[in-house]
């Protein structure tokens, strides 16, 4: 059989269960399907074929969740940070033990490819190995002298929290948000985006049979409008941890004021990778190229605004557009596969939409810019130029595998543009002059930079935005300082003067 043949058929195989018992919830320990009994259809991107059932959570579900994670906290607070360690990295064994079925089942079910998928758990492996060795630190603090008291810091976990992930690469950003919060000390409860849950319910199995005390981790499927709303409004979840787009994260804020919610969001994004003349332009190809189209440009990082020096356009656009041109798009099964299809038709819809909305504007349909296949949501990879930074296709975010080329003259130009933006999450500069990549990357607007580089993640370095693009950073210390609570404790060496009041 080919590669595709194979994966094809193991892809089957993982798939059976769900088609039998559908993707449940699981609270304090316990699978369960939905107190209302209710539950939806969820179905592949690739060839809209019925995957299936998931059990819908409403209030009282998550109340229960809610309730379980509030129970197990104190335990889970308390125990030794080595035996939480060992969790975590049995945790981590546990999805390298499963590795494959997971990259399979992520491919259907959210229409990426296999080429990337095939790393994804490892990469959530990693996050686990990562954040348990740190556990031991955790609730590490300072000691701050004064001339009468020995000030000291410590961290405490904060409680239960809420942690709701988007459907691009949903086990990756699962373990990216949980493994740091169960490291803390906290539980979780963890609400997967209703069009991929089938990876979030594989990785609560695993951690339970790694001997995750039932209730430190809970799974409630279902809608935002209502598993969502419940679990930012309830008062038992002390922070959400919240991955998707900006208007959501501004409704979730929202929804969390009444109970005064902790709030960690990475939202959306619209990033430039800017190009100067002086740049190894073959490198800056490539990496413009993979950060847009990998996970079919579904990521909050990519690089969707491509800025280009007049000297070098010319040349730069037009091997730019034979190489999308090339892209292949198919099966995200099959090894070979580029491109997959997007996540649902409602996405589908979204992005086909700005097609029109390009050539409204002004700009040119230099590739792509059409359905892809007639089942399916594919779409060709495309590229759009001749564009200026006020259109609608440089100023939203379009999330898919589109690409805006804006043309500029020096370098105060390519501030100017890559700056007049709603969003701040990344920005790639390319140059080989040390001086201007200072100025750069000082001035431009995001959270995090890469020059000369596509995103290349450090585990231990900040990841997180600025204006629409997020509130508060993973990675490292950082996301314990979401996690837990800074407390301050005085103890007196002397007897200092204390006034004396109706003596």
């Amino acid at each position: 059989m080919t590669d595709l043949a194979t994966h094809q058929a193991k892809l089957e195989g993982y798939l059976a269960r769900f088609r039998d018992t559908g993707v449940l919830n699981q609270i304090g320990g316990e699978a369960r399907a939905a107190i209302s009994g209710e539950s939806f259809d969820n179905h592949s991107p690739v060839d809209e074929g019925f995957i299936c059932r998931v059990a819908r959570s409403g209030a009282k579900d998550v109340d229960d969740a809610a309730k379980a994670a509030r129970a197990a906290f104190p335990a889970w607070r308390d125990m030794q940070a080595t035996d939480r360690k060992a969790i975590l990295h049995r945790i981590a064994d546990g999805i390298v033990a499963r590795a494959e079925e997971i990259a399979l089942c992520e491919c259907w079910d959210t229409g990426q490819a296999y080429r990337f998928m095939s790393k994804a758990a490892l990469r959530g492996a990693e996050n686990f190995r990562f954040f348990a060795d740190r556990a031991l630190s955790a609730r590490d603090g300072q000691a701050l002298p004064s001339s009468t008291l020995i000030n000291i810091t410590t961290r405490v976990p904060i409680g239960p929290v809420g942690v709701i992930t988007p459907w691009n690469t949903p086990f990756m950003l699962s373990t990216w948000k949980i493994a740091p919060a169960l490291a803390a000390g906290c539980t979780v409860v963890h609400k997967p985006a209703e069009f991929s849950p089938i990876t979030a319910r594989i990785l609560m199995e695993i951690a339970e049979e790694a001997g995750l005390p039932p209730g430190v981790w809970n799974l409630v499927n279902g809608f935002g409008e209502d598993a969502g709303k419940a679990l930012t409004e309830h008062p038992d979840i002390k922070a959400i941890a919240f991955v998707g787009e900006s208007k959501t994260g501004s409704m979730i804020m929202k929804q969390g004021a009444d109970t005064l919610k902790r709030v960690h969001f990475e939202l959306g994004g619209k990033n430039p990778v800017v190009v100067f003349e002086d740049a190894d332009l073959d490198r800056a190809l490539d990496a413009a190229i993979f950060m847009i189209y990998s996970l079919n440009g579904e990521r909050c990082t990519s690089s969707s605004r491509l800025l280009i020096q007049d000297s070098v356009a010319d040349d730069f656009l037009e091997k730019l557009t034979a190489r999308v041109k090339n892209l292949k798009v198919g099966n995200p099964l099959d090894p070979a596969t580029e491109i997959g299809p997007l996540i649902h038709k409602t996405h589908f819809d979204k992005v086909c939409s700005y097609f029109g909305k390009a050539v409204e504007g002004g700009a040119t349909v230099a590739a792509g810019g059409a359905r892809d296949g007639d089942k399916g949501w594919f779409v060709k990879p495309t590229l759009f130029t001749g564009a200026t930074n006020d259109m609608a296709i440089a100023q939203e975010e379009i999330f898919g595998p589109v690409l805006t080329a804006i043309r500029f003259a020096d370098e105060d130009e390519a501030l100017n543009i890559a700056n007049d933006i709603p969003y701040g999450l990344t920005g790639y500069v390319w140059t080989n002059d040390l001086t201007r990549a200072l100025r750069f990357t000082e001035k431009l607007e995001a959270g995090m930079i890469w020059v000369n580089s596509e995103n290349v993640r450090h585990l231990p370095t900040p990841f997180g935005g600025v204006k629409a693009s997020g509130i508060g950073r993973d990675g490292g210390d950082w996301s314990f300082e979401f996690y837990m609570e800074q407390k301050h404790i005085g103890l007196a060496t002397g007897q200092h003067h204390i006034p004396r009041l109706g003596a």
